[in-house]
């Protein structure tokens, strides 16, 4: 008998780590609170991201804490910043703050989107840079390290001085296969994009 996924993530932001683990995570403050509501709901106490600066998704990693992995946590905390505001300013690095989803606490006071963290949080500083590639026949920007097959790879991407809008002619010639503007759109971090060659 399937049962009925935890949550719906195609309306989120999501990946599959290089381990096959699913990462959700939201696109505005709204859903930052609509996905992190919804899983404190479900008694789930899986690992979740934020920047330690505002303007960052609540990305959640969907799996048992016990049997996520390392690599698992460094991809996650890679997209947890390239989807941060720390894109948009261009910086090179951000620093992604990690806890658990039973860490979190949020008072009717607190703005939309808001959360506090109680106790003990890991730090961890990431390079920002992402690839584009498939997953789930969908076009998605994700952490180089998730891709196993380096053919699989279609662009290498990092904060640029070019909106993403004004890039997309230029990303359609480099990417082999022909895409919509609006799937290009959702899958790129906002604000401004290089591709590197690297």
């Amino acid at each position: 008998m399937e049962t009925k996924p935890l949550i719906e993530h195609k309306k989120y932001r999501w990946f599959f780590t290089s381990s096959g683990k699913l990462v959700v995570g939201g696109k505005s403050s709204e859903q930052n609170d609509e996905l992190l509501k919804k899983l404190k709901g479900a008694k789930k106490d899986y690992v979740a991201m934020h920047t330690s600066a505002p303007g960052s998704p609540f990305s959640v990693i969907i799996e048992e804490p016990s049997n996520v992995k390392e690599s698992d946590i460094e991809e996650t905390a890679i997209f947890t910043g390239c989807f941060s505001r720390a894109w948009k300013l261009k910086k090179k690095k951000a620093l992604v703050d990690i806890f658990k989803l039973s860490q979190l606490q949020k008072t009717k006071q607190m703005k939309v989107g808001t959360w506090s963290v109680k106790g003990g949080v890991l730090k961890k500083t990431v390079f920002l840079e992402l690839a584009l590639t498939k997953q789930e026949n969908k076009l998605r920007a994700v952490p180089l390290s998730t891709i196993k097959n380096k053919k699989n790879i279609l662009l290498k991407i990092t904060p640029g001085k070019i909106d993403k809008v004004e890039m997309l002619p230029k990303i359609q010639l480099e990417i082999k296969e022909s895409l919509s503007q609006e799937e290009l759109l959702q899958a790129l971090p906002a604000g401004g994009v290089a591709i590197t060659r690297k």
